[in-house]
């Protein structure tokens, strides 16, 4: 399996000297939450600003929830359906241009309108985007044959979300909770040559990393992450402030933000 690299500790150190030290660089987007919840997003937002010297993170909402929060710089309301789910693809789209990296946290409404006002956002911007928690499940309700093929996006998932896209797009492949990771991982090597997503998830106890054909592994015991913390957002905002720092070297750059 020459495709496959295993680490045991982290060879990618040198990249944290690429986060700016002195002056602040890079403009991120938070988007997610619904009428009823926008934890998550905040949350997550909050997590970034703390940690990483950004210029800005806006954080996009349903606007629905403009009454229940104070009036902030960095909020962003988006327009929303009776249900208060987002409602415009333009205006997503528009989130997404707007800066240099977004990341789509989740905790949104799952229904078909949702999933096709998603899938066109992304479709119609080239720039990078994460997907990650419930954000997966809805743009697997969508066709992904398409967003599997839009550059610059990175899906991380569990196997079961991974599951629902293979079988979405028919893939001649079946992933299975019992699987071991060596096949797991034999799976997303070939995925990975057939569609240029990115991929992280998580099975069997490692962090699997993909692009290309090319598998990192890490195993979540030599982090700081748990089986339950890895979904919290904060690995996720790891990975963007990683990958923003350090362009074209997604599989480096992902592993040393699992490290971090």
């Amino acid at each position: 399996m020459d495709f496959l690299q295993k680490l045991d500790k982290n060879p990618y150190k040198d990249l944290y000297w690429n986060i700016p030290s002195e002056q602040k660089n890079g403009v991120v987007s938070v988007i997610g939450g619904n009428g009823q919840n926008f934890r998550t997003p905040m949350k997550t937002a909050e997590f970034m600003n703390q940690e990483f010297p950004l210029k800005e993170v806006k954080v996009a909402l349903p606007d629905v929830l403009k009454s229940k929060l104070p009036p902030l710089d960095n909020l962003v309301f988006l327009k929303t359906t009776d249900t208060g789910s987002f409602s415009e693809a333009d205006e997503i789209r528009n989130v997404i241009e707007s800066v240099d990296f977004s990341l789509i946290v989740g905790d949104m409404s799952k229904n078909a309108i949702t999933a096709k006002i998603f899938e066109k956002a992304l479709l119609d911007s080239k720039k990078p985007v994460i997907l990650t928690r419930d954000a997966v499940d809805l743009a697997a309700e969508g066709k992904m044959e398409r967003l599997l093929m839009r550059e610059n996006l990175t899906i991380f998932g569990s196997v079961p979300q991974w599951q629902k896209i293979f079988k979405n797009v028919l893939y001649p492949k079946i992933l299975i909770a019992s699987q071991s990771i060596l096949q797991v991982a034999e799976a997303f090597h070939k995925f990975t040559l057939s569609y240029p997503v990115q991929v992280v998830v998580f099975h069997d106890g490692q962090i699997l990393i993909s692009k290309n054909g090319k598998v990192t592994l890490i195993p979540l015991i030599q982090t700081k992450y748990s089986p339950l913390t890895i979904w919290n957002g904060d690995l996720a905002c790891n990975i963007v402030a990683l990958n923003l720092y350090n362009p074209d070297k997604f599989l480096e750059a992902t592993a040393a933000a699992v490290y971090r």
